[in-house]
């Protein structure tokens, strides 16, 4: 199959570059169906889909665009076709928007844009102009706000109780902060070289490490706190799994692990962060049977 100028060819960097979102994009469409479930609302399938293709149009066009982190941290993809790549990205967001559209839901596919823009530009307040981008774990928020208040956007079209709508919004922004922080140990030298003071780049492995432990833990305090005053759902199953896997996971990880002989540890990252909830939903239909 030829596009554009070229033949993709399997393992080609145009491929790699193609399916390095794929698992993210999945990961991505299996958290709002936890969040439906937090919310109690009814199931949406389509509305998952179109998720799924939003964050991957989002991040596959991120590592089509020539970014001087990704020389250092992404190599594979050096000689991929961004072409192609721009175009697929193009396709699966029309598709990803025209799917939410159909359910009333507009602003939830250009929140990733709007949010990725004020982080690029900064605040102008009158005189004072802040900006975001460079900022010891900013990149680490903006991902958690993106993508939490995303999921909060398009769960608001089917849950009217304002409180929920922010626990959930809560509950995925810092889950999304501390999992793009451990994703960051791997990528230090990359952003250092491209001036990107990700947590890990400013405070180190071990003192990062037990910051997002701390997080981790308040944060799962307060969805204990709302399952017990049913302001989310009682979904304590996901919730436990969610608390057991990321505090052990903390304890135990090691950039180190990267770059063991043995393949467990290799993917330990790999399993913890992305199939998370693919377990956690496999665990609450175990447990419901």
């Amino acid at each position: 199959m030829k596009i554009f100028s070229g033949v993709i060819r399997f393992n080609s960097p145009t491929l790699r570059l193609l399916n390095s979102s794929t698992v993210v994009a999945i990961a991505g469409g299996l958290r709002l169906n936890i969040a439906f479930l937090l919310a109690s609302a009814e199931i949406h399938i389509s509305e998952y889909i179109a998720f799924t293709l939003i964050i991957y149009a989002t991040y596959t066009l991120d590592r089509a665009l020539d970014c001087k982190e990704d020389i250092i941290n992404k190599s594979e993809f050096i000689g991929a076709d961004g072409n192609t790549a721009i175009l697929v990205c193009t396709i699966a967001f029309i598709a990803g928007t025209i799917l939410l559209a159909m359910d009333g839901i507009l602003l939830a596919p250009f929140f990733p844009f709007i949010v990725g823009y004020v982080y690029t530009r900064g605040i102008r307040v009158g005189r004072c102009h802040l900006r975001l981008k460079g900022g010891a774990g900013m990149k680490n928020f903006i991902i958690g706000v993106t993508w939490g208040g995303t999921i909060a956007l398009i769960v608001s079209r089917w849950c009217n109780v304002a409180i929920t709508v922010l626990v959930i919004f809560l509950f995925y922004t810092i889950k999304l902060f501390i999992t793009s922080c451990i994703n960051d140990f791997k990528d230090v030298r990359g952003d250092l070289a491209a001036g990107i003071r990700t947590l890990p780049v400013s405070l180190g492995e071990r003192t990062t490490k037990e910051v997002l432990l701390l997080m981790n833990i308040v944060l799962h305090c307060i969805m204990i706190y709302a399952v017990f005053y049913r302001i989310i759902g009682n979904e304590w199953v996901i919730l436990v799994y969610s608390l057991i896997i990321n505090t052990s996971f903390l304890i135990v990880y090691s950039s180190s692990f990267e770059q063991c002989s043995q393949l467990f540890l290799r993917r330990m990252r790999w399993i913890v962060i992305y199939w998370e909830s693919a377990i956690s939903l496999a665990l609450r239909a175990g447990v419901a049977a």
